[in-house]
Formats: structure tokens, C-alpha cells, sequence
């Protein structure tokens, strides 16, 4: 797959594509635009958060020479010109199998996006990112069967992983959507609303769980969260 005609920005989303059309274990070759040290750098993360484990990266001074294979992994749909990067807490087995967040019927939150008038199509990463300029991540980039699975650090990590993705791509906004991982990752006294801390020069806004067995908050509550979560000028 010959990506070195691509803006690297537009490379997540062409790397989501491959990686829903090849069965997980398929190894791939992949060739991106060489550049200096931190577009490398930069790249070999492209890489991994697309679901893809790097086997082979061979630098040259004209192009970026890879092996890589397909993991069970949720890649990231993001771009440029993002108004809003929503972020999950990590992808569930179903979203990594689907190729979708918040894939099965009981969570709301495709059903909140709709009403917020955030979203035109349903369980589409790839309409929403095009179309509605949203993009989607998760703090924890590793597919569970559950959240409890997760260790500390790998939140911490996947701070310093969203920090360098919003200081390169520079979305208006990120919507991360459960209170508990904000907390366990960044503060623990958090409160749901916008935060004091930024992810590179993006404001945060955190929601409340939009899983349905999330019954202390409502369908429309959701609603409201993310219509604010998507005006960060009105805050």
C-alpha cells in the first residue's frame, strides 16, 4: 500500500480503511513519505494506532518502508480540520471486530450524536470524520472484553499518546466521553464539564458514560453534553 502521496494527516483514515479489509494476522506492506525525525517519529505512531503491529520499519531519505500486521484493535478515525475528537475509554472486543465505537445498541451514544445534531449517518466513523468533521480515538488504544482490565499506566499513556495526536492535528475541541477514565488518567476529583487540562492545545470536555448501563444520566443529558462539548467558544 503506497501512501507516500498522501499528507500524512490524511494517512489515519486510509490505514482504518485497509485495516476493516483485511482479516486480523494479515501482514501488510506499507510505504509512507520520509521526512525528518519527528515525522518518523509521528508516522510509526500513525502506524500503530491504525490496528496495526509494526514488524519491519525501514527509514530511507525519500520514503518509509514497513511490514506490518493486523491486530484486533479499533483504529483511530481522525483528520485535519477535526471540530470535534471524541474519545472513548478503550474499545470493547465488538467495536475492535465491528471496526465501529460504541457498536452495540445499548450504548447511546450514536443515538446522542443524532439528537445533538452532531452526526448524519449511524455507526459511521468514517461519515463522521468526512462529512461532520468529528473524529474518534480511545485514551486506551488496547481492545477488552472490560474497562477493569486496564492498568494505570496504560492510561497515563494513552494521555501523552492523545497530548502529541491533538498538538499535530489540532481538532477545536475533544469530547472524551467517561468520567472514570479521565480520572483514573489525569485527575482523580474531576468532574464532568470542561477541564483545566488541555491535550496539546485542544480544550477537554468530559461526559458521563453514554453505555446504557449508565442509568444515573439520561438519553437528553447526553444530548446537552455533547452539544456543548462541541461549542468550546460558548464556554
Amino acid at each position: 500500500m503506497d501512501l507516500t502521496g498522501f499528507e500524512l494527516a490524511d494517512v489515519p483514515l486510509a490505514l482504518a480503511e485497509r485495516h476493516g479489509a483485511v482479516a486480523v494476522g494479515t501482514s501488510i506492506e506499507l510505504v509512507l513519505a520520509s521526512g525528518d525525525a519527528h515525522h518518523v517519529e509521528r508516522g510509526r505512531a500513525v502506524v500503530a494506532a491504525g490496528g496495526f503491529e509494526i514488524v519491519r520499519w525501514d527509514v530511507a531519505p525519500d520514503r518509509i518502508e514497513i511490514t506490518a500486521t493486523a491486530q484486533r484493535a479499533l483504529p483511530d478515525h481522525v483528520g485535519a480540520d477535526m471540530r470535534l475528537l471524541c474519545c472513548g475509554l478503550n474499545p470493547s472486543l465488538h467495536a475492535a471486530d465491528a471496526g465501529v465505537g460504541y457498536v452495540t445498541g445499548s450504548n447511546r451514544f450514536w443515538r446522542a450524536m443524532a439528537l445533538a445534531g452532531l452526526s448524519t449517518g449511524d455507526r459511521d466513523p468514517f461519515h463522521l470524520l468526512r462529512h461532520d468533521r468529528i473524529g474518534m480515538t480511545d485514551l486506551v488504544k488496547r481492545a477488552t472484553a472490560r474497562a477493569d482490565e486496564l492498568a494505570a499506566s496504560e492510561y497515563r499513556e494513552g494521555v501523552d499518546r492523545l497530548d502529541a495526536l491533538c498538538d499535530w492535528l489540532r481538532p477545536a475541541a475533544v469530547a472524551v466521553v467517561g468520567l472514570a477514565g479521565w480520572r483514573a488518567a489525569v485527575d482523580r476529583k474531576a468532574v464532568v464539564g470542561w477541564q483545566d487540562r488541555n491535550l496539546g492545545p485542544s480544550p477537554v470536555y468530559v461526559l458521563p458514560s453514554t453505555s446504557g448501563l449508565n442509568a444515573g444520566t439520561s438519553l437528553g443529558q447526553l444530548v446537552d453534553h455533547l452539544r456543548e462539548a462541541a461549542h468550546p467558544d460558548a464556554s
